[in-house]
């Protein structure tokens, strides 16, 4: 068997996992945010160096190399996407602007409106229409449409979104359109609304198809440089992109369809908490995936992780199917700052990784959670991962003294408790985002924590919202790139099939069903076994959103029964979800999905390890001062060498366990066990 190698782009650090088909290489090179390709080649060297192979050898000998990537999620943070234009229909150019009236702040009059990635002048409407029913109403006027991409190539735009009225319905147009510009801007990026999300809803539509516009290019860019600089170093095998909902896809899918890997990092760290909470025997799992940058929290609920389709990033709508993942600006390069009342903030501006927190030594001067970390004991500085680098406390403390302690009035030590304190409040919050607001209680749910200081943190959130079980994978800190290693190929399909409940017909929705599976899986790369999932979005008529409720068949044939046992299960959802339900209220059908998945078989990745003793005393390499708010402040701790660590060792709080790229900080009144998959397993007392 060749090797397989996944490759996860941080905001700080780049992560790598491979094997060869007999256990599992984890390794971290620092990110380059200016070129990402540079460190994807970097995480390649030091793959090729464990093995004792040079980096062409290594990757003449690589099947797969699986990247998950940050270039479309910062072109929407930072606004640095292509010039983009948008076709619409003649009279419909401001909805993009307009929003459906929708704005994040009902009653802040300042608030900004969003940035224009189209600009208005870039944004042509042309005379054409079709009805709800798919009839053409007024013809496609095609040389108005040649006179706009004329003016939209003068104006040096680069890509085009088109997206026009009832396209969803009848896709003549929109495709006439895209000739169009091939025609006259040949060298345009085309990304046409029926091929993105051909439903309902104009402004959801016009802004999931404009975002892709806008970063498509980018990726494509990106994508093909890489393949080249891994083909120039030896790279025969197939480079393929981690998805925003949870599979992977070779680079010709991803290049068009670059709002689909908008989440392409985070959805890695995700789908490897389905696999290890599967072999662990957990099914109910919220992740806390804590990396430099951010806090990335998710829902797994019977190991199927919720997927999001009403999302937004950077302020634009995106309503593709994603992996529901909430973030937040709290990780460990979160800065601490006094505003301007005097209060004391935590993020959501991130050192990033140039300079990156004091403590790194990089020339960052500002205080951070990282650094609050290292004064407060959980971090050892001189054995910053694994031992490979040391952490500098006296510029930690230098940066808390000047920017938070000197301001408020505090020690260091003080302020460091205060930025502790709010980061943990900030993370708890989004823990009951996902659970609580979503009407499932957290109680009944794993805390998986993962990223480089996830396992820090998480046993405050666990007391917090009455969580009984904290899972830390060993390989914690490389989680979103062992994602993709275990991922599979996945395309997800979503197109509006509006009819009441009552009225359906199984033949129709059955072949309706059956035409995008054919075309989900003829854009699927070759799998030897596929698995089907369909689901349909229903609402109570006159209602405005919908629920996504699984239609599960033994066939591809859609009967009476499914239907019916659908639209049960619907009125079921709705309880959970709004805390009521109208079972004697007509049900409307809004859309349909279908999600084609080509499975995959990674071997090494799971191989059970043999329990030990319960004794880790043998692990125990010293104790220091750790600061514990149950303890009501710093008490002698116990300190751990993670590897020395076997299945079956039971650590008891408090106590800290280093692994070499994560701590894992064991609370007063908890006790971990590492089990047989390498996973630590912290139960904690209420």
């Amino acid at each position: 068997m060749g090797h397989t190698i996944a490759v996860d782009v941080g905001g700080t650090f780049t992560d790598v996992v491979a094997t060869d088909g007999n256990g599992v290489f984890t390794g971290k090179v620092p990110s380059r945010p200016h070129d990402e390709s540079t460190a994807v080649l970097e995480a390649v060297k030091i793959a090729a160096e464990h093995y004792g192979r040079s980096q062409t050898d290594l990757l003449q000998n690589t099947e797969f190399l699986i990247l998950g990537t940050t270039v479309v999620t910062n072109a929407m943070l930072e606004y640095s996407g292509v010039p983009t234009g948008l076709i619409t229909t003649k009279g419909f150019r401001d909805v993009l602007e307009i929003r459906r009236g929708y704005k994040e702040s009902l009653f802040d009059l300042s608030l900004p409106a969003p940035h224009p990635i189209v600009r208005r002048r870039h944004r042509k409407g042309v005379a054409e229409r079709i009805d709800y029913t798919g009839q053409v109403v007024v013809p496609l006027d095609e040389e108005e449409v040649r006179e706009a991409v004329r003016e939209l190539k003068a104006e040096g735009i680069e890509s085009v979104a088109v997206c026009l009225l009832f396209s969803f319905t009848n896709d003549v147009h929109e495709r006439r359109i895209a000739e169009i510009i091939g025609e006259e801007h040949p060298k345009c990026f085309v990304t046409l609304s029926c091929d993105v999300l051909p439903q309902i809803r104009e402004f959801e539509r016009v802004s999931t198809t404009v975002v892709n516009a806008y970063t498509s290019p980018l990726l494509k860019e990106y994508l093909g440089k890489l393949d080249v600089g891994l083909r120039s170093a030896g790279f025969a095998g197939e480079l393929v992109v981690m998805q925003s909902n949870g599979g992977i896809m070779d680079v010709g899918y991803s290049t068009e369809h670059g709002v689909d890997a908008v989440l392409s990092g985070p959805a890695g760290g995700v789908v490897a908490a389905v696999a290890l909470g599967e072999r662990s025997g957990y099914r109910n799992i919220m992740t806390a995936d804590m990396g430099g940058t951010s806090y990335d929290v998710c829902l797994i609920h019977d190991g199927k992780p919720e997927i999001g389709v009403e999302n937004w990033i950077s302020r634009y709508r995106v309503d593709v199917p994603l992996v529901d993942i909430h973030t937040i600006g709290s990780g460990g390069g979160s800065i601490a700052w006094v505003d301007s009342g005097g209060a004391l903030r935590v993020g959501p501006e991130s050192a990033g990784a140039q300079p990156g927190p004091a403590c790194y030594g990089r020339g960052g001067t500002r205080p951070t959670v990282t650094d609050a970390n290292l004064l407060l004991g959980f971090m050892d500085p001189d054995h910053f991962m694994g031992g490979k680098a040391t952490l500098d406390r006296a510029a930690s403390e230098a940066a808390f003294e000047e920017h938070v302690a000197k301001p408020l009035g505090l020690s260091v030590i003080d302020a460091a408790i205060g930025v502790y304190r709010i980061a943990n409040s900030d993370m708890s919050n989004a823990l009951r985002y996902v659970s609580v607001k979503r009407g499932r209680d957290p109680r009944d749910f794993a805390l998986m924590a993962f990223g480089g200081a996830g396992a820090i943190h998480a046993g405050i959130q666990a007391g917090d919202l009455g969580i009984k079980t904290v899972l830390v994978p060993r390989n914690a800190a490389v989680l979103s790139a062992f994602g993709g290693m275990v991922a599979d190929f996945k395309v997800s399909r979503v197109k509006s099939f509006i009819r009441s409940a009552e009225s359906v017909d199984p033949v129709e929705l059955t072949e309706a069903f059956q035409h995008m599976h054919d075309e989900a899986e003829g854009a699927l790369p070759t799998a030897e076994t596929t698995r089907l999932e369909r689901s349909l979005d229903i609402r109570y008529e006159g209602q405005t959103r919908e629920v996504i409720v699984p239609l599960p068949t033994r066939t591809r044939k859609v009967s009476e029964v499914s239907i019916s046992r659908a639209i049960a299960e619907f009125h079921e959802l709705h309880r959970q979800l709004y805390g009521h339900n109208q079972p004697d209220q007509p049900v409307q059908i809004v859309s349909i999905r279908v999600e084609v998945t080509g499975l995959r078989n990674v071997a090494g990745l799971a191989n059970p390890r043999k329990f030990e003793d319960d004794d880790a005393s043998f692990a125990l390499i010293g104790h220091r001062e750790v600061y514990f708010e149950r303890r009501g402040g710093f008490t002698r701790t116990p300190i751990y060498d993670g590897p020395l660590v076997q299945p079956g060792n039971v650590i008891t709080g408090p106590a800290v366990v280093h692994e070499p790229g994560t701590t894992i900080v064991v609370g007063d009144g908890q006790e971990a066990i590492l089990d047989q998959f390498e996973t630590y397993v912290i139960e904690v007392v209420q």
